[in-house]
């Protein structure tokens, strides 16, 4: 589709996406790594909550059929969704920028397709 690669490294994981396919790879601690591969035609729509100096954000996909995982909140995750969401990734403040970019990059992807 034209569209240059963009990785999003996240917490405990990253998010790739090719211009087709968008990747989440997540790992926790103890665990080994389990990937979640969605192609850009088939997400129903995008949320991002960025990052502060204070807490991790997350970027969300939501595909057909699911609906969006609720954000934990606690003293000490400031309000994303579980880790155990396949569809979502914690991310850092330093990533905002990029996250942002593979989120409007997925969601042109989304628009150039015809169901």
């Amino acid at each position: 589709m034209g569209e240059i690669a963009i990785t999003v490294p996240g917490v405990l994981g990253r998010i790739d996406f090719d211009g087709e396919w968008v990747t989440i790879t997540k790992k926790e601690v103890g665990q080994t790594a389990r990937e979640t591969r969605i192609r850009a035609a088939d997400v129903t729509s995008t949320r991002m909550k960025p990052a502060t100096w204070a807490f991790h954000g997350y970027v969300q996909l939501v595909v057909p059929g699911t609906l969006p995982a609720a954000e934990v909140r606690g003293p000490l995750v400031g309000g994303r969704p579980p880790q155990s969401d396949p569809y979502s990734l914690s991310i850092r403040r330093k990533h905002n920028a990029v996250a942002e970019k593979l989120l409007a990059a997925v969601e042109r992807a989304r628009g150039a397709t015809t169901p």
